[in-house]
């Protein structure tokens, strides 16, 4: 099995022991059994080594923003996993963290009788700190593999700040790497040794979890010393809810996507963006099942970069405009968060956005909310409110009144600075998709990322692109909308 060297990182200076009793499998963001290269690549050692394969899945309480929302969908993936790791030669071995600090020193039990330890890379959140951390601890090599996007995050050095150069680079670099796709199932016909029974000490301090119970009923979640305040959504996770997903996309909201996304009042979005920030589905399934819908090729491609969203691709113009974000929008984000350590600062703007917002910082504010009132849709606003509403609800907001939301945000707050904080604050609270690049990606653009100088120069915003919740109600049809999310 061979995993594209872009997508292979060393993480410390170890080296594989042949003598060790298994491979290790540290999975943390790529939490599916299915087209993943992080996967395949432990097999793959496995395989090499005629080792068993042990893979670990673990959950911390510990990480900012932990709660019954991101614990209840993160746990029926588990549960799915567990499913289908179970018919497989590998060990799949679930562990919940019930207290901060309990699963500490898990990895390491588990590395000192490890020939090589694999896990996923990941550019945001805690986890690059996590992964950093623990290698230095490991006696044995740590490898992160990227299986996060169809372009390897890691294969330019180059951080673009603009979407259309991103695009170009992705019209010039990607081909290639669309005939370099992970297996869909790299454990299926393969023969491993079987894992003995782990030591007992190890089983009776990290006990292994039983996830199911857990997925199948939310109250059990009173266990876990997290934030029971942030409540679980109607949206479960998962890989077979991912996929029945991906096909009702498919069969019912794909042909109207380009036309109809921006519509509030019709929900024709994808639904994959919190699937695919947990990992419970590829970017390389959607994209291989969205472009067999429309009978394409890699013959279809263009053979000139043009950096144009439309065209380049040679499929209709609806799927046309769903790679766009599936693969420019999302995957820009990962090449900012893989290189640029200060992603989530003010000072990582484009210069020209931060002289404009420091030019107009002390701008008179028509309205100042705090932090409490904007989390509570406390404002002026009805269809704010509204948008902040299905974001404490459902876990989510709609695609176009996302960057509303984050327009006003920047409107009613005493400076740029702190309106970046309300809106990663509440966004990674709430949204099942938070603390992900793609979501960094779209909070940052609220402020001049990816973005150019906009006309005429406007109070608090200067030159950053302006938005009113008026100019929205005249362009989108949002009376019902606002029914809906009201109160």
């Amino acid at each position: 099995m061979s995993v594209p060297e872009a997508r292979i990182r060393a993480c410390n200076q170890e080296n594989v022991r042949p003598e060790g009793n298994f491979v290790l499998y540290w999975m943390i963001a790529n939490r599916r059994a299915n087209w993943n290269f992080s996967l395949e690549r432990a097999v793959g050692h496995a395989l090499e080594l005629n080792k068993p394969l042990l893979i670990l899945e673990a959950l911390r309480t510990g990480y900012r923003w932990a709660s019954d929302r991101l614990h209840h969908f993160v746990i029926h993936g588990m549960a799915d996993n567990a499913a289908q790791f179970e018919s497989t030669p590998a060990s799949y071995y679930p562990y919940l963290e019930l207290e901060d600090g309990d699963g500490r020193g898990l990895i390491e039990a588990l590395a000192d009788n490890a020939c090589v330890v694999v896990t996923d890379d990941f550019p945001s959140f805690f986890l690059p700190r996590m992964i950093a951390s623990t290698a230095e601890r490991l006696p044995v090599m740590l490898e992160a593999v990227d299986s996060n996007g169809l372009l390897p995050m890691r294969i330019t050095d180059r951080v673009f700040t603009r979407a259309h150069d991103f695009r170009r680079h992705l019209h010039k670099t990607l081909k290639p790497h669309l005939e370099e796709f992970p297996q869909e199932d790299p454990l299926d016909g393969i023969e491993l040794p079987q894992l003995e029974e782990l030591p007992e000490k190890l089983r009776e301090r990290w006990p292994r979890a039983d996830v199911e119970q857990y997925a199948s009923n939310s109250d059990n979640l009173s266990d876990f010393a997290i934030d029971h305040s942030v409540a679980v959504t109607s949206t479960t996770g998962g890989s077979k809810t991912a996929a029945n997903v991906l096909q009702t996309f498919l069969s019912e909201k794909l042909p109207q996507y380009g036309e109809k996304r921006n519509q509030p009042e019709l929900d024709v979005s994808s639904g994959l963006s919190p699937y695919l920030h947990f990992g419970h589905i590829s970017a390389h399934d959607v994209f291989r099942q969205v472009t067999a819908s429309d009978d394409w090729s890699l013959d279809s491609i263009a053979e000139k970069p043009t950096g144009s969203r439309s065209g380049w691709w040679g499929c209709s113009e609806t799927v046309e405009s769903f790679l766009d974000e599936l693969i420019t929008w999302r995957e820009v984000g990962f090449n900012m968060c893989a290189l640029d350590d200060n992603y989530e600062s003010f000072d990582s703007l484009p210069g020209w956005a931060q002289e404009t917002l420091e030019e107009h910082s002390d701008d008179e504010r028509p309205s100042v909310y705090s932090l409490e009132e904007f989390e509570e849709a406390a404002t002026h606003d009805e269809l704010w409110n509204a948008a902040q509403n299905q974001l404490v609800r459902e876990g989510k907001i709609h695609n176009y009144l996302r960057m509303l939301w984050g327009k006003k945000i920047l409107h009613w707050t005493e400076s740029p600075q702190d309106a970046l904080q309300v809106m990663i604050e509440l966004n990674n609270k709430y949204a099942l998709d938070g603390r992900n690049p793609n979501s960094y990606s779209g909070i940052f653009w609220v402020l001049g990322r990816y973005d150019r100088a906009w006309g005429p120069e406007r109070d608090i915003f200067g030159k950053i692109r302006y938005m009113t919740s008026d100019s929205t109600a005249k362009k989108l049809k949002v009376k019902n909308y606002i029914r809906e999310y009201s109160g």
